[in-house]
């Protein structure tokens, strides 16, 4: 963000404004929808299927636990460990 609104001639937080305003939604919500997405993709793989769902949160590109746990609750209703659950055959 920071090396965008230098480009931009202007400072970090108007960019980041401008591009909420634009988006009709904060950006980092935004950013960790598409996060969110790849986590739910990636966890479904067979081959995923050792690793733990940190692991697999960080490889989506959350940076922390409590910030993946607390956006996938909001946005599933879910912990990631039951809507993985739900969704494994048995």
């Amino acid at each position: 963000m920071r090396e965008l609104a230098e480009t931009l001639n202007c400072s970090p937080n108007y960019l980041s404004w401008q591009i909420n305003k634009g988006l009709g939604q904060n950006f980092n919500e935004y950013v960790n929808g598409f996060r969110l997405k790849r986590f739910q993709h990636i966890a479904l793989l067979p081959e995923n299927k050792t690793l733990t769902l940190l692991a697999l949160a960080f490889d989506s590109g959350f940076n922390t636990k409590s910030v993946f746990n607390e956006y996938f609750k909001k946005q599933t209703g879910l912990s990631p460990r039951a809507w993985l659950k739900a969704r494994q055959l048995p």
